[in-house]
């Protein structure tokens, strides 16, 4: 073990449990819980954003997957860097302006139906859980590598963690966690891509031309195809970068931390520069892992390649740069697992038990302590299972987090703002389809059934298909569209107030 990387990862557990601390102070009610009392400002709600987006996903998965796969791994880069253009002009002031700390909360605001919030729940829990298991699958194999521990108890500490972070500080604590993880991880990743780009001589041209020569795909290595050899599967994978964004329940509450929907529309355009910059230099991470540590020495380590960007680090800055990086990383999977944490235990305790079990008379004590309850258990949940996904390559998880969420969210949120024949029929069957659709097919997948050490079962794939995004996500609004039409009941009598209120606040 490491004496650098254990003082560097004890320095970052220190620092997030200090200000959990200091945010615990000041978490006394339902709705600092949620939302921190809506006091950021839009730079901090940026950084905020920046920092639950910029995950494991992100800093590990894509790095190893442009270092083993080339030009096909950056598509998750342009896919979660576009999907902010969606976030910004369709989704961000209509769920601020019609919200108070769920997503279902802005549903509800048109539709004010048990079985519609409780739909909405159960997505928000289920997309939370997925995009979890993507974080602690990349923290199992990043302190397995550093401390030697294995891969179940380094699962289990990042769960202990995690949890108690959100038990005792709420929205507050995972703020704060997120802008100092943004900073930190902004930080060393632009050393990382000054260092590549300085073997290079800062050219770029020269970077490519030896990358054609140093890998064994060749002159392949830069143009499509390497991974996503079908043309539909890269189209799925897009679709469900492109719009899964707008429907992430973790993305989705930091619009209720700000004061009102001009700040969270300026917040927007802080964590889109922030994670454009950040996405841009995931290109030469990968780069520099293909080049200075190598396909075979990637996968030696992690077959799916999440340890490429602290191996590159290793092999150009030596072991206090690995352990700054693995430190680094360490606290980017912290505040984001943090922040999914809180949006499930949210989606619990506010809209099920709160607003089904309790019908709105539950009262803010009692929904603290069922939110923190939900906390555990969204955890222990999302712990087991991680420890069966130990194969698989954290970028990959994470579109399917993003496929569920384009798939069931989107189309509701959609259709709640814009359509004025939409009804609680079409919101129930939109959000079902696009679920179910999305769960069947990723069961019945490649991902899930094949060759020995490859996949989580041995046996044959039913339908060949990597990414759900192609079918569920056209079912999603197939299926909210014909619900509504199909069924007799008029939900339109507060559209006009609706939208008033989406688009002005009012």
């Amino acid at each position: 073990m490491s004496t650098t990387a254990l003082v560097l990862f004890l320095a970052i557990i220190v620092l997030t449990i200090v200000i959990t601390y200091y945010a615990a102070k000041k978490t006394k009610s339902s709705g600092e819980f949620y939302t921190g009392g809506g006091g950021l400002t839009g730079w901090q709600n940026g950084l905020a954003i920046a920092g639950d987006y910029m995950s494991a996903a992100s800093f590990l998965g894509i790095a190893g997957s442009i270092a083993l796969s080339g030009f096909d791994g950056f598509f998750y880069s342009i896919g979660f860097l576009v999907a902010y253009l969606v976030v910004l002009y369709l989704v961000a002031e209509p769920l601020r302006n019609l919200g108070k700390y769920t997503m279902a909360d802005m549903i509800a605001a048109r539709f004010d139906k048990p079985r519609v919030r409780g739909v909405a729940a159960l997505n928000t829990i289920t997309i939370s859980i997925f995009y979890m298991i993507a974080q602690l699958v990349g923290a199992g194999a990043l302190i397995k590598l550093l401390f030697h521990i294995d891969y179940a108890t380094s699962v289990l500490i990042v769960g202990v963690l995690m949890t108690f972070y959100v038990v005792l500080g709420g929205m507050r604590a995972t703020s704060w966690v997120q802008i100092t993880k943004a900073v930190l991880l902004m930080g060393g990743t632009l050393v990382l891509s000054i260092i590549v780009l300085s073997k290079f001589n800062f050219s770029i041209t020269e970077m490519f031309n030896h990358l054609k020569t140093a890998t064994p795909l060749g002159e392949a290595f830069l143009n499509p195809g390497n991974k996503y050899k079908v043309p539909i599967e890269t189209l799925s994978l897009n679709l469900a970068l492109v719009l899964g964004t707008a429907g992430l329940p973790h993305i989705l509450t930091r619009f209720y931390t700000v004061k009102d929907a001009i700040t969270a529309r300026s917040s927007v355009v802080y964590a889109t520069w922030i994670i454009g910059i950040f996405y841009v230099m995931t290109l030469f991470l990968g780069f520099g892992a293909a080049a200075f540590v190598g396909a075979t020495n990637i996968t030696e380590i992690d077959k799916a390649g999440n340890m490429a960007a602290p191996l590159l680090a290793k092999a150009l800055g030596g072991d206090f740069l690995f352990a700054f990086i693995c430190a680094v990383a360490f606290a980017t999977i912290l505040a984001v697992v943090t922040g999914l944490v809180l949006a499930a235990a949210s989606a619990f305790s506010h809209d099920f038990y709160g607003q089904i079990v309790r019908k709105g008379k539950a009262t803010d004590k009692e929904e603290l302590k069922v939110a923190r309850y939900a906390s555990f258990g969204v955890a222990i949940v999302s712990i087991v299972l991680a420890l069966f996904a130990q194969k698989l390559n954290v970028a990959f998880l994470v579109s399917i987090a993003f496929a569920v969420a384009a798939s069931a969210n989107l189309p509701v949120i959609i259709y709640t703002v814009y359509w004025k024949r939409f009804n609680t029929t079409g919101a129930i069957t939109g959000m079902l389809c696009g679920l179910l659709s999305c769960i069947i097919i990723v069961a019945l997948s490649p991902n899930v059934w094949g060759e020995p050490g490859k996949a989580i079962l041995v046996g044959s794939p039913l339908i060949n298909l990597a990414n759900p995004g192609i079918v569920s996500i056209p079912l999603g609004f197939l299926g909210a569209f014909i619900g509504t039409l199909l069924s007799s009941s008029k939900d339109d009598a507060k559209y006009s107030e609706i939208k008033v209120k989406a688009t002005t606040g009012l």
